[in-house]
């Protein structure tokens, strides 16, 4: 039996998996917020009474808006920066007692999908996730791919490629950098853009509802984001080309990003055909917590 944890800015989920991939538990609170130790405690605590209430104790994986660094051993590079510098994984593995798998939690949402999911029998899956922030894991064989300083997928701080002369400007990214793709791509940037040109606010969801019943205003932003979808997205198959693409994250909901993405990137791509699937993620929201499960195989034991 497998449990993953899925650590968010907001809420911390638990699922346990048995070897067939299906759920036994699924649980879901608040993270603590601005509080390490809670945090550990809160995820000890959900561990515990899963384990309580399955009877039987389980692998742990985790997966994390952010990373281990090799260099220091401690979290780096997550929006949840209360995470920042401390050695999340052994202060884990101490409060469970017993040894824990950590990983990105864009590496263990493409894990998922290449799993059991949208991406399942593909040999290279890329995962790119299109939420409040903007991130992806890359899984070879059903690997994940941390790279040697564990930034392999870090594809949303990277700049936006081809940009036009006249691009607006985004707001600076919390990394400290201007114009990563995640100030275009992210929910908050469609809904900044939809605000710069109409000068009123809308979810990036009635945006999109807007385009699909005929404003033609609605239309015209995401026309507009799909070209730097498009873009972006383009530069991976360049550079990695893998056998699918999928994505996650409450704007992956917008159904016209499938047909109007891929009759774009070609555009911007150094082939003379591109067939690379795009699809959704076959389990959603659900996926990152069951690529955390995913870290462990199922034949690993909890010790």
């Amino acid at each position: 039996m497998r449990i993953g944890v899925d650590l968010g800015g907001t809420k911390i989920e638990i699922v346990a998996l048995d070897d067939s991939g299906h759920e036994r538990l699924r649980r879901r609170i608040a993270s603590p917020q601005n509080d390490y130790a809670a945090t550990i405690r809160a995820i000890a605590t959900l561990v515990a009474g899963a384990e309580n209430e399955i009877g039987i104790r389980c692998t742990v994986g985790v997966g994390i808006p952010g990373t281990i660094s090799p260099m220091s051993g401690l979290v780096k590079n997550a929006n949840s920066v209360w995470l920042i510098g401390h050695p999340l994984d052994r202060d884990l593995a101490a409060a469970l007692g017993r040894r824990i798998r950590l990983s990105n939690d864009a590496n263990c949402f493409a894990l998922s999908e290449a799993s059991d999911g949208a991406a399942a029998g593909y040999r290279v899956a890329f995962g790119a996730i299109l939420g409040t922030g903007v991130g992806a894991g890359l899984v070879v064989d059903r690997s994940t791919i941390a790279g040697m300083n564990a930034i392999a997928g870090e594809w949303g701080h990277n700049p936006l490629p081809w940009a036009e002369a006249d691009e607006p400007p985004t707001a600076r990214c919390w990394c400290g950098k201007t114009r990563c793709i995640e100030t275009y791509l992210s929910g908050p940037a469609l809904e900044r853009e939809w605000k710069r040109t109409m000068g009123k606010t809308a979810t990036a969801i009635e945006i999109a509802r807007r385009a699909d019943v005929g404003d033609a205003a609605a239309d015209a932003v995401l026309r507009r984001y799909e070209t730097r979808l498009a873009k972006a997205l383009a530069s991976v198959i360049n550079m990695l080309d893998p056998d699918i693409i999928v994505l996650g994250g409450g704007l992956s909901n917008i159904a016209r990003l499938y047909r109007n993405v891929p009759a774009l990137w070609g555009r911007f791509t150094f082939s003379d055909q591109i067939t690379t699937p795009l699809v959704g993620a076959q389990h959603g929201d659900s996926s990152g917590v069951r690529g955390a499960a995913y870290l462990w195989p199922p034949q690993a034991t909890a010790d």
